[in-house]
């Protein structure tokens, strides 16, 4: 498999007076047609790490390389608009438009398909999505991110608002994405029935990233 995004010697401090670092030196690879999972504890910055294979932050050391190219060399407004379709925590949904709107701002594809698959109505899928309830809004922004032709998803924490079994369908969805659609599916998550159906399950704590075993997250993933 290909790999699209790589991380080498990436690192990052916060400005403060002790310019407290949160990662430091993590090398990672992630390939084409795989799911990640990123585990941690809160505040370990796993939020952080999806920012900058996103393009949304600089390192304050290190790379973040996209098909082997630096994507600050290539432009982080580029990286985002080409390579990377994003499901926020928060959503970030224009709200004054629809959910069939939302979709159709990232994909020429049909949106109502899209929304269908994840849950929503016809009817609530032409509604004005401040009218949606939480977990709707969550299926929404990952129905835009799915229609997206962008090649990685970056999702944090996107089964966090929604009931046990429509969770499980999201991650069976993302799952799909990857396996089917040929996507790198990044996944920050506290979740670990969403862990244990990742192909590869990454462990950020104190600042390193690495490759832990299925078997390692039947207790508290937080640690």
């Amino acid at each position: 498999m290909d790999i699209l995004i790589e991380v080498k010697n990436l690192q990052y401090a916060y400005e403060t007076k002790n310019n407290k670092k949160v990662l430091r030196n993590i090398n990672a690879q992630m390939e084409q047609g795989r799911m990640y999972a990123i585990l941690g504890p809160s505040g370990c910055g796993k939020t952080t790490l999806l920012s900058l294979l996103g393009g949304l932050d600089s390192p304050t050391g290190g790379q973040v390389l996209y098909q082997g190219t630096d994507i600050e060399e290539t432009g982080l407004a580029k990286h985002r608009r080409r390579n990377v379709a994003f499901i926020f925590q928060s959503y970030n949904l224009i709200d004054y438009l629809t959910p069939i709107e939302n979709v159709a701002l990232t994909s020429k594809r049909p949106a109502l398909p899209v929304l269908e698959k994840l849950g929503l109505t016809a009817e609530e899928a032409g509604r004005n999505v401040l009218k949606l309830s939480g977990g709707q809004q969550q299926r929404v922004a990952i129905a835009r991110a799915l229609a997206s032709e962008a090649p990685i998803i970056l999702a944090d924490e996107p089964t966090g608002n929604l009931d046990e079994d429509t969770a499980a369908e999201i991650t069976a969805i993302l799952k799909e994405a990857a396996h089917s659609l040929g996507k790198c599916v990044i996944v920050v998550t506290h979740s670990n029935d969403l862990a244990r159906q990742a192909d590869i399950i990454m462990r950020l704590r104190k600042g390193d990233l690495q490759i832990v075993d299925g078997s390692e997250i039947n207790g508290s993933i937080g640690k």
